[in-house]
């Protein structure tokens, strides 16, 4: 994790409020609220402070704050104490810390190797979203 974290390239602070939709490479912090989409090949993480709705499509996600809606991600998903999660995840690898709340369903499948690999095709790319570099 350390090495994502000196990587950042847009952060979004506590007191910040941000509608729309968000697409970056790299790694992005959400420390603010945040509501519409977000879709990225990166690492989005949601700070302690976070409180986000919205569809989201990354390769890695990583929560500590409060995420409502969808999320699939390509590669992994971590959710760390004190973090909520309100909504259906789908990635091939799952940390969950003890004391963290996750309502939803989870379905699991590594996506290179997957049976089921037609049926879990993630969302294409939104048109007229910019890239964050």
């Amino acid at each position: 994790m350390k090495k994502t974290m000196d990587e950042i390239n847009a952060f979004l602070g506590k007191d910040t409020e941000f509608e729309g939709k968000l697409s970056f490479t790299g790694a992005v912090r959400l420390d603010g609220k945040f509501s519409g989409e977000i879709f990225s090949s990166g690492t989005l993480i949601i700070g302690e402070s976070a409180v986000i709705k919205s569809q989201i499509h990354v390769a890695d996600m990583v929560i500590s704050g409060e995420v409502h809606g969808d999320i699939f991600a390509e590669k992994k998903i971590e959710i760390n104490v004190p973090g909520k999660l309100f909504g259906n995840i789908q990635t091939p690898k799952l940390v969950i810390e003890e004391g963290v709340i996750f309502e939803g369903s989870c379905k699991m499948q590594d996506l290179g190797e997957g049976v089921e690999k037609d049926r879990a095709v993630p969302p294409k790319k939104p048109e007229g979203i910019s890239v964050l570099k």
